[in-house]
This record gives C-alpha cells, structure tokens and sequence, in this order.
C-alpha cells in the first residue's frame, strides 16, 4: 500500500481501477513544411470552419451541462465561447497563418503561449489555463477531423480517471454512476472541471503531482477527496472508512458545540439534483434556480410547469424550507428566445429583478402566480421567494405591490394561494449598505458570494485578466458579509449563504463565526459541512472571524483561517 497526496476537490472517497486518459495522444500535429508552400488563404479558411465547428460543440457541452449539473456550472461554456472571438487569440493565429504556418500548427503554437502567460500567473488565474486547454483541443480535433479515442461517457463501472488534468469539457461527459473517482497529476480545487466533479458527487483528488505517473492501469485505488489521498492498493482497514461513508450522511439538523443551530442546505439547479440533495441530507434546499426551466426550449414555461416544478421541490422536503429564487437572467445568463438587450457591461446592465420589474414583467407575474398557488399546497409552508440582485428598496416595493397584485387576481378567481416568506439576495454593495432596511422589510436575506466578490471588487468573474480580484476571502468581501448580518441581528430576518464559498468545510467556522443562520451549497459538500458545524464552538469561531476582519490583504486572511493556498 502506497498513499499519494494532492488536493481534496469532491469530500468523497471511492475505490476502483485505474485507468489513465491521454487525449493528446490522437491529436499528432503535421510537420511544420516550408512556408513558401502553405496556401495562406485556404487555412484561414480551415481555420474559421473549425472556429465554427468548435462553437456548435461547445453550445452543444453547455447544454447537456446545464441539463445534468446546472446553470451555474454551465456558464464556464459561455467562457469558453468568447475564447473562440477572442480578438487577440483570433488575431494570433491568423497572423502565424499570414507568416506560412499550417492551421493546426498556428493554434497550437498561440494557444500554448497563452497558456503559459496563465500558468506563470497565481490563484484561479492559473486554474483559467484547462479552459484555454480546452478550446485549443476542440479548435485540433476540428482540423485534424479526429475523435477522441476514449468516451468518457462510457468507461467501465468502477474506473478511476487518471490525467494530467481534466478540462471542463472532460469532466461534464462522466457518468457520476461509473467513475468512482478521479485523481489528477496537476490541477487546482478552484477548476471549472473540480467544481463540475463536486457537482456530478465524484470523488476527485487534483494536483497529486509527478508521483501520480507511477500509477499503471488496473492497478487498485482509493481516492479520499476529504484528505486530499490516493492510495494504491488500499488494505482492509484504509477501505473501511469508504465502505461505510453513507453513514456519515445525516438528515437531521445540526448544531454547534455550544447548541447554536445552523441550517445546512442545498443549491439545485435542474430537477434530477432535488432527490440527491434529499439524500445527502440536505436542510432543505437554500437555492432553487428557476432559470432551468426557461432553458432548451422555445417559449417561456407556462404558470403550470413552474408551479409542478417548486412542487416537486417542496415535496421532497416536507419539513424543511425551499427558497426559490425568481428568473434571474441577463449578465452571463443568456436565454435567446427572451430577446435580452445587448449591453456593453452586461454585469452591470439589466438583469435579475430589473428585468423582473420592467421589460419581463409578464414572465415575472406568471411566476408569482405559479408560487402563490405552491405556497398553498400541502407542504407550502416550507416555501420562501428570493429577490435577486436588489440594490434599491423601491425594487421590493414593487415586488411586494406585484406579490399583493398576483394574490387578488387568484382570489378573485377561486384559486387557492398563500403568501410565503420573503427575501433578498445580497449581492451588490447597495444591498449591503441597505442591509438594515431590507432586513426590516423582509423575512429574509442570502448573501451571494460570486456576485458580491465580482461587484465590491469591481472584478468581472468571467474576466480571466482580473480573476485574482474575485475573491470571497479579500478583507473588504468578508467585511460585507459581516455587515450584512450585523444589520439583521437584532430582527426577526435570518440571513443565509449560497455559491462555493459556503460549502467549503475549510472556511465553515469562518462562516459560523461571521453570523450566517444558513449555508447553501452543492449537495455533494453537504454531509461534510454539517459535521464540521458539530465540531465548531460559535464562540471560537466569532473570535476566530474577528481575527480575519481585522486583516488587511487576502494573504493574512489565509493564514488566520489556516488555508494552504494562502
């Protein structure tokens, strides 16, 4: 038995055979020939042709992502997109074309110097290379007309995926029910393919560095994505923990050493994600995303479909609170037959509860009346309805003045409804400045963690150049976290958490002590958060976030919460 070391991705541990994936083994570049010799014209014609055939496959990804994982993770894809119009990258190559180098050859070789300007940069700026990796592979395999020599999405039951690193595109194609877990020779935790594993519940260990190669085919593993371990051929005694992991799961609620409850939910973003986050014990679901059910379609649902939708939802968790957030589109979020506008900082455009409130207000209408009526069914009770991207009270106003509107048009028609609880999502400064007058008007408020980065930081988080900048840890986001729950205190509004930040064990007495009610996150990562609240003391912990408010760069921060990567 031999225990190698990286980093746990997926707090889960699995056992089965290695099996390595080389992709780069079918994609063999021609020989550079003569300059003079190459027909400039006819490669850039290849050249688009494969830009385009890249783009097809890519919308094609995207889709079956958000379908299997959710819209969230399906956004790396609209990434992935603008790389292909990518004027400097585009141009790149097109002048190596010009300069009497074949198509493939021109890709590779511009490609691999942007990727290596990303890899000598340090944080998720680095990780942002697999996802050049990524577009550089699809833009060869259209040009050499080449298929992978693996399908991914049919390996054997009980593989262990091997790999240099795994791009986003890899990773979005495994079967969660084949792949027992995935181990990787570089790679961060932070990785658009990490965080797509984390989603699809395989357990994953990155970054386990040359020794990794020592691994052979069919040889036996156990990956601990808790640890951070593969172990080669695991005794009876290493294996137990992973044969009797279920157990760890709970479904009942937690609490901190010193009885200080904190509800730990579940983030879902497609139908197929309620039943697993029922089973791995979630509080009920702190993040429903409506906007799966506006995509792959050609029209809006009907009031119908979204009201059997947060049924559904509801029903799963009979005791628990199913926070639905309202259509939230625009910015990165793009629904085509919705004619959204084109807009030069779409982050910063109409989006979300603008959008809600002015050119959708009929989509917004329909939806509130879908709620209302689910609010009414037999386990309404646990129904709230969250706000996203507020930034002015005159917006719940509104949104109250629309609820109240949607209730006496049902009641004037017979139909039963109910008003359920009501929140907002903290995701812009102007909330957090607001923080006390929203908390007096509202039931309750989410704190979300990549927009409220992306704008306190004034850091685009699609934007790879300034990827350093969106961090929930720099001192100033975590000040607006503990703002926010300094001006609930003292209420009767509670106030939650959703986005990657809050399932991430390691930052869990951080959280505690910053004052949030509710963590919300992947279900996978659920189980692992809720025994980590057990262990904390809220007291510890208060002392503990205190000590990282008082930092001054993200750096400190790292060191107070013991992170490695600081």
């Amino acid at each position: 038995m031999k225990t190698l070391t990286g980093v746990g991705s997926t707090p889960l541990s699995g056992i089965g055979t290695a099996r390595w994936y080389r992709p780069e083994a079918d994609l063999t570049l021609p020989d550079r020939p003569d300059p003079s010799a190459v027909d400039a014209d006819a490669e850039l014609t290849r050249f688009e042709a494969a830009r385009d055939e890249a783009r097809e496959a890519i919308r094609r990804a995207r889709g079956r992502t958000a379908e299997r994982v959710g819209e969230e993770e399906a956004a790396v894809f609209d990434a992935h997109e603008q790389f292909l119009d990518d004027p400097t990258l585009v141009g790149d190559v097109e002048d190596a074309i010009g300069d009497g180098a074949l198509a493939e050859r021109a890709v590779h070789d511009r490609f691999a110097a942007a990727i290596e300007q990303f890899e000598g940069l340090e944080g998720p700026m680095a990780e942002r290379a697999d996802d050049l990796r990524d577009v550089r592979d699809r833009l060869l395999r259209a040009l050499l007309a080449v298929d992978a020599l693996t399908d991914l999405g049919d390996l054997p039951d009980g593989t262990v995926l091997l790999a240099e690193r795994l791009t986003p595109s890899d990773t979005a194609e495994l079967d969660p029910d084949a792949v027992s877990g995935i181990a990787t020779v570089a790679g961060g935790r932070t990785a658009h393919a990490a965080i797509i594993a984390r989603s699809l519940s395989i357990p994953a260990v990155v970054g386990v560095g040359e020794p990794l190669r020592a691994v052979a085919d069919g040889d036996e593993l156990l990956v601990d994505g808790t640890d951070g371990r593969v172990v080669i051929d695991p005794d009876a005694e290493t294996r137990e923990p992973t044969a009797v992991e279920a157990a760890a799961v709970t479904h009942d609620r937690v609490a901190t050493v010193d009885g200080r409850s904190v509800e730990v939910a579940a983030n879902v973003g497609s139908e197929a994600e309620i039943g697993p986050a029922a089973a791995r014990g979630a509080d009920g679901i702190g993040l429903f995303r409506t906007e799966f059910l506006f995509l792959d379609r050609a029209a809006p649902p009907t009031e119908d479909e979204q009201y059997e939708a947060v049924t559904a939802a509801l029903s799963a968790f009979p005791d628990d609170r199913v926070v639905v957030r309202t259509l939230d589109v625009g910015g990165d979020k793009r629904v085509p037959y919705l004619d959204l506008p084109t807009e030069g900082n779409p982050f910063l455009g109409r989006r979300g509860i603008r959008l809600s409130l002015d050119e959708h207000r009929d989509l917004f209408e329909t939806q509130l009346r879908a709620l209302l009526r689910a609010a009414a069914g037999e386990d309404g009770d646990g129904l709230a309805v969250m706000l996203p991207l507020v930034s002015r009270l005159e917006e719940i106003d509104a949104a109250v003045a629309a609820i109240e509107s949607a209730a006496a048009d049902l009641d004037a028609a017979g139909i039963d409804h109910a008003v359920p609880e009501l929140g907002a999502m903290v995701e812009t400064p102007a909330a957090v400045f607001l923080a006390d007058r929203l908390a007096d008007r509202l039931d309750f408020l989410s704190v979300g963690t990549n927009d409220l980065a992306q704008y306190v930081m004034a850091a685009d988080r699609e934007n790879d150049g300034v990827a350093a900048y969106h961090d929930p840890l720099h001192p100033a986001v975590l000040r607006a976290i503990d703002r926010t729950t300094a001006a609930a205190a003292g209420t009767d509004a509670w106030v939650g958490m959703c986005g990657e930040m809050a399932g991430d064990p390691a930052l869990t007495e951080l959280l505690v002590g910053l004052g949030l009610d509710e963590l919300s996150m992947s279900a996978v990562t659920v189980p692992a958060v809720k025994a980590r609240v057990a262990e904390v003391d809220a007291e510890a912990a208060r002392t503990l976030a205190e000590a990282a408010l008082a930092c001054e760069t993200r750096a400190e921060v790292g060191d107070v919460v013991g992170l490695d990567d600081a």
